[in-house]
């Protein structure tokens, strides 16, 4: 399906987006936008493309970007993860979404998986004009996922958080770690499977894989965010796919968590984290979530005024 190129700015920099737009718009004015972002070290060309496209085609226009310091969005040091700074991320995508034309700007919807699906809560939480949200095996609480991590791991994760920061204090080169290793191994994502189903997406998708490395100090933020404390403060209508063997964002803290939302629905899948992306689990879960953004959020009818 064919797309456009965007960019739009953000904080001290700018953000590389990617536009989808229905072959065939319905008369019904302005339309509907689905904002698409990854999770921790993810590009929107691992497979948000496939996302998005399937949301055009039931005639959304789709819109997915990559957070600062990451694929062709600017900022310095690359494949830096600062929670704050990708909060402010979405916010600008939400903002710029809204000026696009054919475009109802009271009818944007978020779509965010993992660390994304926790910023989406988050985001909506600020912003009651939001119109639905959805959010993929969220990272829901920091502190839930600090539990399930192996106590070896952990020391080591400190370990180079700490020197990552001392290293940005003496204006020395980051410190970086592993996204993803094998259980033992000293990386943010070493849950059983993670490792083959981390690769499984890049293969999907086409794309070369190499384990992505991002400057160790993000971790001496993750412990702290809990965004599916915020589920309780999002009033528009809220889908959580849950991965029910999911234990890199623990499956049974984000259910507790969402069952605060005031309009949440929760659609469970027999998966791991990573089984999602791909194959029947992946068509399983995107006809999930066409149901429910066609039954909150249907084309051809107008946001209340």
């Amino acid at each position: 399906m064919p797309w456009t190129a965007a960019r739009f700015r953000s904080g001290d920099g700018e953000c590389d987006a990617s536009i989808f737009r229905p072959a065939a718009a319905e008369d019904g004015g302005p339309l509907p936008i689905i904002v698409l972002a990854h999770g921790l070290s993810g590009v929107k060309s691992l497979r948000l493309d496939v996302y998005a496209e399937r949301f055009a085609q039931r005639g959304y226009v789709a819109m997915t970007f990559d957070y600062r310091h990451f694929g062709a969005s600017t900022g310095e040091p690359r494949d830096f993860v600062d929670i704050p700074e990708q909060l402010e991320d979405w916010r600008s995508a939400v903002a710029f979404a809204r000026t696009l034309e054919g475009v109802d700007p009271e009818r944007v919807i978020l779509w965010g998986t993992s660390f994304g699906g926790g910023h989406v809560m988050t985001t909506a939480a600020d912003d009651h004009r939001i119109a639905a949200v959805l959010a993929q095996c969220p990272f829901s609480d920091g502190e839930a996922t600090g539990r399930a991590t192996p106590k070896k791991t952990a020391q080591g994760l400190a370990r180079l958080a700490l020197r990552d920061r001392a290293a940005k204090l003496f204006g020395r080169r980051p410190v970086r770690v592993p996204v993803v290793g094998n259980p033992g191994d000293v990386a943010i994502m070493t849950a059983p499977g993670s490792f083959e189903g981390f690769r499984a997406i890049y293969e999907a998708a086409g794309v070369p894989f190499e384990i992505p490395e991002i400057p160790a100090r993000v971790m001496l933020q993750v412990r702290n965010y809990r965004p599916g404390l915020r589920a309780a403060d999002v009033t528009a209508p809220l889908l959580i796919s849950l991965c029910e063997r999911d234990t890199v964002t623990p499956a049974a803290a984000t259910e507790e968590l969402a069952r605060r939302a005031p309009r949440g629905e929760i659609k469970r899948f027999d998966s791991g984290h990573f089984g999602i992306y791909v194959g029947d689990l992946f068509e399983s879960v995107i006809a999930g979530q066409i149901e429910f953004i066609e039954r909150h959020v249907p084309i051809g009818t107008a946001a209340p005024r």
